[in-house]
Order: structure tokens, then sequence, then C-alpha cells
């Protein structure tokens, strides 16, 4: 006697409308799990960009003479006060970069950079001219902020004082 197959629906192939169901749910949830990270990543980095540029904040409040710098002052008194000086633009150009990464979106804190990049200047403009792997520690994005606003300040070697803007 030959058995006569039935016919079989596409489903029966992959399961029930259950299991397909239960196969959804668990897609999605890990869609949400995968979303959520991204979130964490997000908000950590933005956590961590703005406490950068609290410490320089604050720094620069401690520091005001690095932070309104008199660089030929600074270059004559030599020494520690020149290495502190560097220590200080170091740590500024470190906040900046995490902010501006952190929150590419917002012009407001590239413009809060800007404004505080141009005292340095004619520091970035020697130091880069005399060590230029100086400026290659920092991000590529960075880097072109730096000669951006060297430019714009018509801050360039070999004299590298801040021009008429």
């Amino acid at each position: 006697m030959i058995a006569m197959s039935q016919p079989s629906f596409w489903w029966q192939r992959y399961g029930t409308l259950a299991q397909m169901a239960q196969a959804a749910v668990a897609l999605l949830g890990f869609v949400a799990i995968l979303f959520q990270i991204n979130e964490i990543r997000t908000n950590n980095r933005a956590a961590s960009a703005r406490q950068a540029f609290l410490g320089y904040t604050d720094l620069a409040f401690k520091n005001p003479k690095f932070a309104q710098p008199d660089y030929e002052k600074i270059k004559a008194a030599g020494g520690d006060e020149q290495v502190q000086y560097e220590s200080f633009v170091t740590y500024f150009l470190y906040a900046c970069e995490e902010a501006i990464g952190a929150f590419a979106g917002k012009r407001e804190w590239l413009a809060s950079c800007d404004y505080d990049v141009k005292p340095h200047l004619p520091f970035l403009c020697e130091k880069s001219a005399a060590q230029p792997a100086y400026l290659a520690t920092y991000g590529a994005e960075t880097q072109r902020w730096i000669k951006a606003s060297m430019k714009t300040a018509s801050v360039t070697p070999p004299d590298c004082k801040l021009g008429k803007t």
C-alpha cells in the first residue's frame, strides 16, 4: 500500500506559528540590547568628555597665567614654567579632542575650543615647527582643527605671532 503524502504548509517545515513568534521576539530583544549597548557607549563617552573639559576649566581657573598666557614671558622663564605650560596646553587639547569627538553634532563645543585655543597658537606653531611629532599625538580631526586655527589667526612659522583677525 502506498501512502499518500500530505501537502505541507511552508511553516510546517520551519516550525509552528508560536515558535516563529518566539524567534521574532528574541530577535527584537537582541536588537534592543545592541541599541542599549550603543546608547551606554555614547553616554559614557559624553560623560567622559564633560569630565575632561571640566578638568580643563578647573585647571584654567587655578592657572590663569596659562589660560591667557604671555607666551614670551613663559619662554623667558624657561624650565618648570615652560613644562607646566606645555602640560596645560596638552590637557586643553585632550579635553577639546574628547569634547569635539563626543559632541560632533553640537557646534558650541567646537566654538568653545576655538575661543580658548587662540592665545595658545604661538606655542602650538613653535612646537609643531620644532617637533612635528607633537601634533601627531592627536587625532586627525584635532590636527586639522589646530592647523585651521593657526591659518585663521595668521600664525605661521618662523615668527609664530598672532596676526590680525
